[in-house]
């Protein structure tokens, strides 16, 4: 199985942004063209992007869907997949993405306060485009663009969301997210272990090191954002050491 490594654009007002923790404000990276840090990463060889409309995550409400779009259509010629998350929150909602050509759908919220949808969303167009995000903190699931915590673990909703019908997870340990502090893997692991469907990680990123860790985990890929944008490594570097043993 391949390792991939997932370049993120994460999108907040307009703009493509990382941000510490998921707090609003606390931008260390801030880049005005989303588009065109999309195209970048593709050229230098992703086959795969994170897209992620902040807005949505955090107010609920959208407002980067336009500029979605627009990277779904350009990149989706180029044959690379893309993934969104980030205020979907209806069948609707995740169905005009897909309907646009987009390769997975993640729920996040959506799923925790509404797991039919997974079910709905599985039967009318099959498991392998609907990804559940499990966002953890302290080992508890986190909702609301980080706002609320659940009562919950990851390997207790990966069980049930697998049940429903979710061809993928994606998980993100909070804990470690934008500190660009390493990568705690015993998380991963036990999520990667309960499950049969492919795990996403993410979070926490800062070294070619943290990949391989994340690798021996048994996940299928890895999300990467802050240590992309700061320049920890390149792209390219990371597809090799993802490659490696």
């Amino acid at each position: 199985m391949v390792f991939e490594v997932i370049p993120a654009v994460d999108m907040r007002g307009g703009k493509c942004v990382q941000l510490v923790q998921g707090v609003p404000g606390s931008e260390i990276v801030s880049l005005d063209d989303p588009l065109a840090v999309a195209l970048d990463w593709v050229g230098k060889g992703a086959k795969a992007l994170h897209l992620v409309d902040l807005d949505g995550a955090i107010d609920g409400e959208r407002k980067n869907a336009p500029i979605i779009e627009k990277i779904v259509r350009i990149c989706r010629e180029k044959g690379v997949s893309i993934q969104v998350g980030g205020g979907i929150r209806s069948f609707e909602d995740a169905a005009s993405l897909l309907e646009l050509g987009v390769s997975r759908v993640i729920l996040g919220t959506a799923a925790l306060q509404n797991p039919e949808l997974v079910k709905q969303l599985a039967n009318a167009f099959g498991s392998s485009y609907v990804n559940v995000a499990l966002d953890a903190k302290n080992g508890k699931i986190s909702i609301k663009g980080w706002t609320e915590a659940c009562s919950q673990t990851p390997v207790e909703m990966g069980k049930k969301f697998e049940e429903l019908g979710a061809g993928s997870l994606l998980f993100t340990n909070i804990d470690s997210e934008g500190l660009m502090q390493g990568v705690n893997p015993i998380p991963t692991r036990e999520l990667v272990e309960s499950v049969s469907i492919p795990v996403i990680a993410s979070g926490g990123v800062s070294s070619l090191e943290d990949l391989q860790v994340l690798k021996k985990t048994g996940a299928a890929g890895v999300v990467v954002g802050s240590a992309l944008y700061t320049g920890r490594f390149t792209l390219e570097e990371a597809i090799e050491a993802a490659l490696g043993d």
